[in-house]
């Protein structure tokens, strides 16, 4: 299965399918990601406005998972900090689009081949339907080489 369907995949996650999280698109090499989130009944708050917690989790997993899927199985990628920052109240549908260029993934796998700890910082965008920017999403991975079979991480 191609990199890019595999993760429509996730489209059918229990938590991203109850919280009405889509991914829409995904280019061929996986360095972008587009993922939305419609304003439904069941993810608003009380006040009529996309949960913050719904906001934060359609961002979470696609920075890790982009740098997961071009480094490959010889690399460690974790999320190791996260922040959001809610500019306006989510009333439409909202979308990120998640991507990282090849030089920053080629800058990352040549500071870990080199025997370093990454951490990457990564910001998003969530944009309502009328482009406005509803809330900022900062993370932080950390990335590092797995050691060869017989040696001992570092």
């Amino acid at each position: 299965m191609a990199h890019a369907k595999m993760f429509k995949m996730i489209n059918w996650y229990p938590p991203m399918l109850g919280a009405g999280i889509k991914v829409i698109a995904t280019n061929a090499d996986v360095t972008s990601i587009t993922v939305e989130m419609k304003l439904r009944w069941w993810n608003k708050n009380i006040v009529g406005t996309q949960f913050g917690g719904s906001l934060y989790m359609m961002c979470d997993p696609f920075f890790m998972a982009i740098l997961m899927t071009n480094l490959g199985r010889d690399y460690v990628v974790w999320d190791k900090a996260a922040s959001i920052q809610f500019l306006k109240p989510g009333r439409k549908h909202v979308r990120a689009i998640f991507h990282i260029p090849h030089d920053e993934i080629d800058r990352v796998r040549a500071l870990a081949d080199a025997g370093e700890k990454v951490t990457p910082h990564y910001d998003v965008d969530i944009l309502d339907t009328d482009g406005v920017l509803v809330a900022r999403v900062h993370k932080v991975l950390y990335v590092r080489r797995k050691p060869a079979k017989g040696e001992q991480a570092i």
